[in-house]
C-alpha cells in the first residue's frame, strides 16, 4: 500500500501523504519518505521537492501512537531512529524544499515542516506546534536544534515548553512559517518558490545550504545517539504511557 502519491510538476518533485485523513507517521510511511528522498537527491532532472498532504484537514497529525504504542522497547527504538534519520535527509537535502500546508501540522508533522527549507500555510485554522511535553515526552532532540537554528532560543522555547499549537498570523510572527496564503493557493506558491530556487544555480544553492545545514547536522549526530537513548526511556516511562494511552483515543 503506498502512503505517499509521488508526482512531477516539471522538474519538481510533490510528495504528497496520503495515509487516510490523518497521515500519521508509522515505519512504513517513515520508509516510503525516505526512499522518495533518496531518488530526489540522486536525479538531476529533479530541481527541488514539495511536501504536502492529500487533504486540507491534516498535513500530519505525528506519530501513528496507536500502532506505535504497543510495541516493544527494541521495535520503538528501531522506528524512532528512522524518523529521525529521515528528519536529518531532509534537513540536509541539496535541493530546495517547501512545506505545503494545506492542514494541521502536529508533532512530528511540524518536525517534517520544520525541516524543509520554507514553509506556506493556508488561512483559517489551520494549526502547527509541537504538543510532545503534553504527552510526557521530550521533542526529538533533531527538532529541538533545528527549531532553534530556525527561529532561536526564545521562540523554541515557548513552543517546546508550552506544547501550545498555533495558526498562521501566530506562526508567522515567530518566524515559523514564512508565507499565509488562500488554501487554493498553498501549492502552487510551494511549486513556484522551488522552481524559482532550483534553477537560478542549483550547484551554489545546494552549497549555500550546506553552509546552513551541515553544523547543525553535524551538532546533532555527536549526541544523538544517548538523546535517542533518553527519549526511548521516557516513552516507556508509567506517566508517559498514561498519557499516550490517553492520546489514542483523539486518534
Amino acid at each position: 500500500m503506498n502512503l505517499m502519491v509521488i508526482e512531477r510538476r516539471q522538474e519538481t518533485a510533490i510528495l504528497t501523504l496520503s495515509r487516510d485523513i490523518t497521515n500519521a507517521i508509522n515505519m512504513e510511511l517513515v520508509t516510503e519518505m525516505s526512499e522518495a528522498l533518496r531518488r530526489s537527491a540522486d536525479d538531476p532532472d529533479c530541481r527541488g521537492l514539495v511536501l504536502t498532504g492529500a487533504n486540507d484537514k491534516f498535513f500530519s497529525i505525528g506519530l501513528d501512537i496507536p500502532e506505535l504504542f504497543p510495541l516493544t522497547p527494541g521495535e520503538f527504538t528501531i522506528f524512532y531512529r528512522a524518523f529521525n534519520r529521515l528528519c536529518l535527509d531532509l534537513f540536509t537535502l541539496p535541493k530546495p524544499t517547501v512545506a505545503a500546508l494545506t492542514g494541521h501540522a502536529i508533532a512530528g508533522g511540524c518536525i517534517l515542516a520544520l525541516c524543509c527549507d520554507y514553509r506556506f500555510i493556508a488561512e483559517g485554522k489551520k494549526l502547527m506546534g509541537l504538543n510532545e511535553i503534553k504527552l510526557g515526552v521530550p521533542v526529538p532532540y533533531p527538532a529541538d536544534r533545528i527549531l532553534q537554528s530556525l527561529a532561536g532560543w526564545h521562540v523554541a522555547r515557548e513552543v517546546i515548553d508550552g506544547g501550545e499549537f498555533f495558526d498562521g498570523p501566530e506562526l508567522l510572527a515567530r518566524g515559523l512559517v514564512d508565507q499565509v496564503l488562500a488554501l487554493e493557493k498553498v501549492l502552487p506558491a510551494a511549486i513556484e518558490k522551488v522552481s524559482t530556487l532550483g534553477t537560478t544555480s542549483p550547484e551554489a544553492f545546494a552549497l549555500i545550504k550546506r553552509n546552513r545545514t551541515e553544523p547543525i547536522k553535524g551538532n546533532i549526530l555527536a549526541d544523538l545517539d544517548e538523546r535517542e537513548r533518553r527519549f526511548v526511556e521516557r516513552w516507556y516511562s508509567p506517566q508517559a504511557r498514561e498519557l499516550l494511552d490517553e492520546a489514542i483515543d483523539k486518534f
